[in-house]
């Protein structure tokens, strides 16, 4: 069996995006209160006026600002408080108490401020005259019918829902999540709380990975650990390629003698990389199940007999062991692979920032380096490389909170050199 060379971390990007826009989910209409985080699905375009009628932006009196001149003051005619409104009308030399967000009465084309204003019985004397239409907020000064507000591929944030909230809308369309499955494999892996027998590790993997996919809005299902046999890996993945949209592994994609995920999905369906020049995470996989067909079959006679059957609709992103490794591969390359399932418009933020002591790299890979993010008074971004740059070093990752991209060849940064960071 043969596969291809390692491919460049951005041709890796480029398929994953491929694939991704070509499985596109479905969209669906959910409630308001359930659309925080989600891509929407269609366009929103503005039906009617923000704010639908001239309103106070203040609490005070409504007038007109030419009858501020007058030194006898105005006549208080009435009151006017957000809600419904009264119908007042303003004429030459009166005004209206006002609350904020109220109707502005006919006639008025100013509010003067509670904190500027003189009561005096029934007349008002303004302490300090306020501009021409000040305090006022202007039928549609926010939003007019037709304009676009929200674009498809858009992440729904707070505000934008509650954009959305304004309009009187109170369900969107928005593009279904992916389902996702997470396996970790390996038969040196127990899980927390139980005793630890020589040459046994603790599953930190399951743990990294769930909590990862649930900040970005997943409800992941954690299957059982896969164990270093062939078939009961394969029933497994053939069960979980059927149910879900997207197939995340931990570990089982290097070279070693137990590593059979390579070569069962590349003879189950079609591999569209293996091995990724970056580090770390070079051994990342991506695959999705394809029907039997000769070519596939690369490696007849190597599985038990009936063992080449489909692996249903999923898509296959196995990630290497090393917890640095699922951490790194998950940021740049399992986000990307969701976020384009749902059709996400816009990029994943990437900061720039000075290295706060110099580094140097030595290798041909691109490299994703732990480092932690500060800001200085004068508001410049720092980062400080972590020199514990082992792809098992877990505490590092944990002392960090971003990863210091650093392009492909050798490389010598000074310190104060620019880098591109990525937070998590």
């Amino acid at each position: 069996m043969t596969f291809p060379t390692r491919i460049a971390f951005d041709d890796a990007r480029r398929i994953v995006a491929e694939v991704a826009a070509a499985r596109r989910l479905p969209a669906e209409r959910v409630a308001l209160a359930n659309a925080h985080g989600r891509a929407l699905a269609s366009d929103l375009v503005a039906t009617i006026d923000q704010p639908g009628f001239d309103n106070s932006a203040m609490d005070g009196f409504a007038l007109r600002h030419a009858d501020l001149a007058d030194a006898q003051g105005l006549r208080l005619i009435g009151e006017q408080f957000a809600g419904r409104a009264l119908d007042w009308r303003i004429g030459p030399g009166e005004s209206v108490r006002i609350t904020t967000g109220a109707p502005l009465p006919a006639g008025a084309d100013t509010v003067l401020i509670k904190e500027n204003a003189r009561i005096d019985g029934e007349r008002v004397h303004a302490l300090s005259t306020p501009m021409l239409g000040q305090h006022v907020r202007r039928a549609g000064e926010d939003v007019r019918v037709g304009d676009a507000l929200l674009s498809a591929g858009q992440t729904l944030t707070p505000s934008r829902i509650a954009l959305a909230a304004g309009q009187g809308i109170d369900r969107l369309e928005v593009v279904r999540r992916p389902t996702v499955a997470v396996f970790t494999t390996g038969d040196e892996l127990i899980e927390p709380g139980l005793p630890l027998r020589p040459g046994e590790l603790y599953d930190s993997n399951r743990s990294l990975l769930m909590g990862l996919l649930r900040a970005d809005g997943f409800e992941p299902v954690a299957w059982p650990r896969l164990p270093d046999d062939l078939d009961a890996m394969l029933s497994a993945l053939r069960h979980a390629g059927h149910a879900f949209d997207v197939v995340v592994t931990c570990g089982g994609v290097s070279a070693g003698e137990k590593d059979h995920l390579p070569a069962l999905l590349q003879r189950e369906g079609h591999v569209h990389f293996w091995k990724v020049r970056m580090k770390p995470g070079m051994p990342v996989l991506f695959a999705e199940s394809a029907p039997e067909t000769p070519e596939n079959a690369l490696m007849q006679g190597e599985y038990p007999s009936g063992s080449r059957k489909p692996l249903g609709e999923a898509l296959f992103l196995c990630l290497p062991g090393n917890p640095v490794s699922v951490l790194a591969t998950y940021l740049t390359l399992g986000r990307a692979l969701l976020d384009g399932l749902q059709g996400r418009s816009e990029p994943r933020p990437r900061l720039r920032a000075r290295l706060r002591s110099a580094w140097r790299k030595r290798h041909e890979r691109l490299e994703f380096l732990r480092g932690r993010l500060e800001c200085d008074e004068g508001g410049q971004l720092w980062v400080e490389p972590n020199p514990a740059d082992g792809s098992h070093r877990m505490r590092a990752a944990a002392d960090s909170d971003a990863l210091i991209v650093l392009g492909e060849g050798e490389i010598a940064l000074d310190g104060g050199a620019v880098v591109d960071v990525l937070t998590y």
